[in-house]
């Protein structure tokens, strides 16, 4: 039978009418963040066309679920209308309108009922605040906000959601090695002490203490427990004296490591300060300013250094001067690194120690008695077979001051903390049933 072009013209209509009917928010909302016992009944625009109001209800026959002991049982009342932020939807805000119930318990009483969007009394969804903290990981919280048109305060809020999240699912087996070290946070001499795993292949943050003391770095032992801590057999720390004894109270089968970035720099502040006291005396003797714009070139490493450089502290190097002698004991000090045997490693270590006061160079004598104090914790670096080192720690340490910087400091302890752990945490996030980013 022939279909006349008024028939066709009235299929084709039906058809895209359908296909629009299709692809209405609702459906869209159903098939990717559905919720079983609940139904998105309709979506509207809000009075002031700024905004998308999503109506969800109980589906029919459905029973509400306890918000204390996850149960279900009946419905007692209802409570006002209320207000869920969702993701934001082609520049429109969108929001879930739900008037919950409230239930009566046997063994939790008159409580709210739980939603499975909703997590206690936040005022967004938790794909929202998913969606904020993820966001909040690569900018600073008010660009968050701004991008997004919501408040600062929301962005926290997701941020500690996920944080709190992250620390209550997060598995702490198989730590082997760890980095401990403390960062200024603010002016006043305000530390923060950072533990950090450092196994090889993966690292993260595991525990933020506030202050610099003994009684913060035990903290995070009371944190871990005996069972994580006793499994540990690796430390890489600075050389102060509370962190060694702590640590040879919680972990005396470790293997405590002192590597050669605490070394380097403290040997290159003593031959800076030689340096300076030298140029200094130079200067008040009315001798020839020979040290003059040679700090960096006796502190660089020799392939850092520029061609100017080079030819500057080549001409440095033909005086007799105690900046040149100190210079020279730390470039013979770097063969100290190249040895793998703990055994020559610890030869070199006398020998240049010995070297090293008889120079009657007094700040490299102080090196030098350091160095001999802690002899055997420079050795487990070798033991170690240089696999563990407070590189990966200062490291990890600039990128801490990467995420204070980047919002300009913290005000609290708190919200800095939470924002440590949620950028070098790697700590697990809530799942969903769709990824909308």
């Amino acid at each position: 039978m022939a279909v006349t072009g008024a028939a066709m013209r009235f299929m084709l209509e039906c058809f895209g009418f359908s296909i629009i009917r299709a692809m209405e928010l609702t459906t869209i909302l159903n098939h990717c963040y559905p919720h079983r016992g609940f139904v998105y009944d309709h979506a509207r625009f809000s009075p002031d066309k700024k905004s998308i109001e999503v109506t969800v209800r109980p589906r029919q026959g459905t029973k509400a679920v306890c918000s204390g002991c996850d149960k279900p049982v009946p419905g007692y009342d209802r409570l006002p209308e209320r207000r869920f932020e969702f993701i934001p939807f082609w520049g429109f805000l969108v929001f879930f309108l739900y008037c919950r119930r409230r239930v009566q318990c046997r063994a939790c009483g008159v409580v709210a009922e739980k939603l499975p969007w909703s997590d206690g009394k936040h005022h967004s969804t938790k794909a929202h605040m998913l969606w904020l903290a993820r966001w909040a990981r690569k900018l600073s919280w008010k660009e968050t906000a701004e991008a997004f048109h919501t408040s600062w305060d929301r962005v926290c809020d997701a941020v500690e959601y996920v944080v709190q999240f992250g620390l209550e699912h997060r598995t702490l087996d198989s730590i082997y090695a760890i980095g401990v070290d403390e960062i200024q946070y603010a002016k006043g001499h305000k530390y923060l002490t950072l533990v950090y795993q450092i196994d090889q292949g993966f690292t993260r943050l595991l525990w933020v203490g506030k202050e610099r003391t003994i009684e913060s770095f035990q903290g995070f032992f009371t944190v871990m427990g005996e069972k994580v801590t006793s499994g540990i057999l690796f430390v890489c720390s600075d050389m102060w004296q509370p962190y060694l004894e702590v640590i040879r109270q919680r972990c005396p089968l470790a293997l405590h490591i002192l590597d050669r970035f605490h070394i380097v720099a403290k040997m290159n502040k003593a031959l800076d300060e030689v340096r300076a006291g030298e140029s200094r005396g130079l200067a008040r003797d009315g001798h020839q300013p020979l040290l003059k714009k040679s700090r960096w070139c006796v502190l660089k490493r020799k392939e850092n250094l520029t061609a100017q450089q080079q030819f500057r502290l080549r001409d440095l190097l033909r005086y007799n001067l105690k900046t040149v002698r100190a210079y020279l004991l730390k470039e013979d000090f770097q063969q100290f690194w190249t040895y793998n045997s703990p055994h020559w490693a610890g030869l070199f270590l006398d020998f240049w120690c010995a070297q090293t006061m008889r120079s009657r160079i007094e700040p490299m004598k102080k090196i030098a008695r350091t160095l001999r104090t802690h002899r055997e914790l420079l050795l487990n670096y070798f033991k170690a077979r240089k696999e563990f080192s407070s590189g990966v720690v200062e490291g990890m340490n600039n990128k801490a001051k990467v995420t204070m910087r980047r919002s300009y400091g913290f005000r609290t302890f708190r919200i800095l903390e939470l924002a440590l752990y949620h950028s070098l945490g790697k700590l697990p996030e809530p799942t969903l049933t769709h990824e909308f980013f």
